[in-house]
């Protein structure tokens, strides 16, 4: 299964990669484009929860990567300003 990282910048100006066992981030978020704070977070639950269901169909268990990375960008999310934007900068394969 193909992984992925996806390099983002906070709207407090740090940067973070962050990282997908599947390329279906690639269905959710374009680099270049930012996104509201809670927009991002929803864009990326939905790609990360799929991503770790694709782990799951094919070995038999969820990817606690994915999960975990969802867990730190909520985290990461609440300390922003509400009305932030979320920087999608690249994908790295």
């Amino acid at each position: 299964m193909p992984e992925m990282h996806f390099h983002v910048r906070w709207p407090d100006g740090r940067r973070e990669a962050c990282y997908s066992p599947s390329l279906v981030v690639k269905d959710f978020l374009v680099p270049g484009e930012s996104y509201a704070v809670d927009e991002f977070v929803a864009k990326t639950r939905t790609a990360l929860n799929i991503a770790s269901e694709r782990v799951r169909e094919k070995y038999g268990f969820a990817c606690s990567s994915a999960l975990d990375q969802l867990a730190r960008i909520e985290a990461a999310a609440k300390l922003q300003p509400s009305d932030g934007r979320v920087t999608v900068e690249t994908f790295e394969p």
